[in-house]
């Protein structure tokens, strides 16, 4: 059984501590959504000053919503639409200080301020996104990228 942690350290020692407890999550469940929406959770648990967690998925040429926790989000993002959308245009992470100063944002819930989107890939191709959204203006920084980055990389070994 999970229970709520208390993350005491640093900020990359927590980090380090969220990649462990997600490798245990996911490591005796086959299940993808399962997976998914258990990483959405251990996530939305961890991270300060979020309003939105989860994952897009890549099917039928378009981004479709998946396991998340927060408001109602979004159905459908095209490529290259919003920040989701760009993050697989270009297959790489989209780190968003302003996201009102973004070409294009899809605003799903108004209260967000910052986004950062890490794409997944599945054997190369794109499998989907994890979107994060915050209520503060540039909440999100490099050592969020790096480990966020790692963090789908885990996933990616389970999917």
């Amino acid at each position: 059984m999970f229970q709520s942690t208390s993350y005491t350290g640093t900020k990359e020692e927590n980090y380090e501590l969220l990649l462990k407890q997600l490798k245990a999550l996911l490591e005796d469940e086959p299940d993808v959504t399962a997976n998914l929406s258990n990483a959405s959770s251990l996530l939305n648990q961890f991270l300060e000053d979020v309003n939105w967690v989860g994952f897009y998925l890549w099917k039928d040429e378009q981004l479709v919503l998946g396991p998340f926790q927060g408001l109602p989000a979004c159905v459908r993002i095209p490529s290259g639409k919003g920040v989701c959308g760009t993050a697989v245009a270009e297959r790489s992470v989209q780190r968003i200080e302003d996201v009102h100063a973004f070409p294009g944002h899809i605003a799903c819930d108004a209260a967000s301020q910052s986004e950062i989107v890490v794409p997944i890939f599945k054997d190369k191709e794109i499998f989907g996104v994890l979107d994060i959204d915050s209520p503060s203006k540039g909440r999100f920084d490099e050592m969020d990228e790096k480990y966020l980055a790692r963090f789908v990389e885990v996933i990616q070994t389970y999917i």
